[in-house]
C-alpha cells in the first residue's frame, strides 16, 4: 500500500517511528513531514499528502501533530477524506471497520510511539466492513454535497 505520511514540527520526532514500522510492513512510504522541530503550520504540511490521495498518488495518509485535532480539522475540511483522530487500538479498529477512514491522525504529545505504532498497524490491517456502513457514509457524503449546494458554498 501506498502510504503518504506528513507531519508538523511537534509530530517529527514521531515521524520516523511511523516511517519505520511502515516500511517494516512492507509498504511504500510518500513522505511529505517536516523533519525538523522548527514551528511550521501544520496545514501546509498535511495538503500535499491529502492532494496525494485525492489524486490516487497514495491509497491512506497518516497525519502527526502535536494534539492530532489540527491534522484532523485540515484533513476533514476536504471532501472524499475521513480522517480519524486515533488514540487508542478500539477507535483505530472501528475507523476503519464502520468508518473506511482513509486517513490517520496521531498525536504526538502525551501519546507512546510505541502505542501510536500498534494504532498504525491495527488500522492498516482492519478491513472495511462494508454494507450499513456504507450506507451511512454515502448518506453523508450526499448531505454535504446537497448542504454545499443550498448554501452556495460550491
Amino acid at each position: 500500500m501506498r502510504i503518504a505520511l506528513s507531519n508538523d514540527h511537534a509530530g517529527a520526532p514521531m515521524r520516523a517511528v511511523i516511517m519505520e514500522v511502515l516500511r517494516s510492513l512492507g509498504h511504500e512510504v510518500i513522505d511529505y513531514g517536516s523533519d525538523g522541530t522548527c514551528s511550521v503550520d501544520y496545514p501546509d504540511y498535511a495538503l500535499p499528502a491529502l492532494r496525494a490521495l485525492l489524486a490516487g498518488q497514495a491509497d491512506r495518509v497518516i497525519l502527526i501533530c502535536g494534539s492530532g485535532i489540527g491534522m484532523s480539522i485540515t484533513a476533514n475540511r476536504l471532501p472524499g477524506v475521513r480522517c480519524a483522530l486515533v488514540t487508542d487500538l478500539f477507535a483505530a479498529e472501528m475507523s476503519r471497520r464502520h468508518n473506511d477512514a482513509n486517513c490517520l491522525a496521531l498525536r504526538a504529545r502525551q501519546q507512546s510511539p510505541d502505542l501510536n505504532a500498534e494504532i498504525v498497524k491495527k488500522w492498516l490491517e482492519t478491513p472495511f466492513e462494508g454494507e450499513r456502513h456504507l450506507r451511512r457514509l454515502t448518506k453523508i457524503e450526499e448531505a454535504t454535497r446537497t448542504l454545499r449546494r443550498e448554501l452556495n458554498l460550491d
